[in-house]
């Protein structure tokens, strides 16, 4: 999971074109600079350790190996270069990186997340070197099960405006996951997947929806204004993984992936932000599908092209984005 944050001075800065913070904005709309999602490759990593003896530096990196880290960025209301900064640190409850105890492993400008052509990367890796290994020893020794159940530690995201006020930088985290091979069976995590998006309009299939930026599709799927588009992600065999998980008895317990889908977009609504999940009460599958809500008539000046994001998550750290464009004509 990501989480985002506003920059130090968020709810005063909004006191400027805002009377008071009372009334905050629609979480699946984006209207400004926004950290939709980070992702990992790979989202956790498996070792083989004792861990009745000390840990061995040696053994334990050469088992890591180095994870790619990823954010999508959106900015909708300027046009304009990011600059951003990745760092590790301990995790911590509130997910933002205690003061002084992160370290940058990565830093740059990024073009317009929005319009540039190609689309710009937002990627850095963090590498299985001595400062990992050092944050990871810290945690085991203050973790009171020793590490038994994993290892978590954060990467924080910073980027702000190239040439804005840095106190209005967004911050966001990703956590990572280092675990001992218990039970014998257990697996690494990856990251989650779909097949495709169908697509219905008012009821009526619309296909599948084309998965492109607005600014790389010559054709986004065209929606009538005001009409109802039911959007349902089709999952792949073998998404679902099967894991295990050591129990404090010795043993283990089996569970089955249950995988969320956020839903975003630069305009219009869903009829919910987030869908899928565990089994109701009943023993009912959760619904994946949402329905989008596009603009009326009235608040469109001709055909306007609206983003759309969908970030696909599991409950093992893995996440995945996936990025469409619809037409709306009024």
């Amino acid at each position: 999971m990501v989480s985002v944050m506003r920059g130090r001075a968020g709810c005063l800065a909004a006191l400027a074109v805002h009377v008071g913070c009372g009334k905050f904005q629609d979480p699946n709309v984006v209207v400004d600079l926004r950290v939709l999602a980070i992702t990992a490759s790979p989202p956790t990593q498996i070792v083989d350790v004792d861990l009745t003896r000390p840990i061995d530096p040696a053994a334990l990196l050469g088992q890591l190996v180095a994870t790619e880290v990823c954010a999508l960025v959106a900015d909708p209301a300027l046009d304009r270069r990011l600059t951003w900064s990745l760092a590790t640190c301990p995790h911590t409850s509130d997910e933002r990186c205690d003061d002084g105890t992160d370290r940058v492993f990565a830093s740059g400008a990024l073009d317009d997340p929005d319009t540039t052509v190609p689309e710009p990367r937002l990627c850095a890796t963090v590498a299985p070197d001595g400062d990992l290994f050092a944050l990871l020893l810290d945690a085991v020794q203050g973790d009171a099960l020793r590490g038994l159940g994993g290892i978590d530690y954060m990467v924080q995201l910073r980027v702000g405006g190239q040439d804005a006020d840095r106190a209005l930088d967004q911050y966001a985290s990703k956590t990572l996951r280092v675990a001992p091979r218990i039970p014998a069976d257990a697996t690494a995590n990856a990251n989650p997947s779909i097949a495709r998006i169908d697509t219905a309009i008012d009821g009526v299939a619309a296909g599948a929806l084309p998965l492109a930026r607005c600014a790389d599709h010559p054709a986004p799927l065209a929606v009538p204004a005001g009409v109802k588009l039911r959007m349902t992600p089709i999952e792949p065999a073998g998404v679902r993984e099967v894991y295990v998980v050591p129990t404090l008895d010795g043993k283990s317990q089996t569970f089955t992936e249950s995988p969320t889908y956020q839903w975003i977009a630069d305009s219009g609504g869903f009829s919910k932000g987030k869908t899928g999940g565990p089994h109701d009460l009943a023993g009912n599958p959760a619904p994946l599908f949402t329905d989008y809500r596009a603009p009326s008539a009235g608040d469109l000046n001709g055909p306007t092209e609206v983003s759309v994001w969908m970030v696909q998550r599991d409950e093992r750290l893995g996440a995945t984005w996936y990025e469409a464009c619809l037409r709306v004509v009024p």
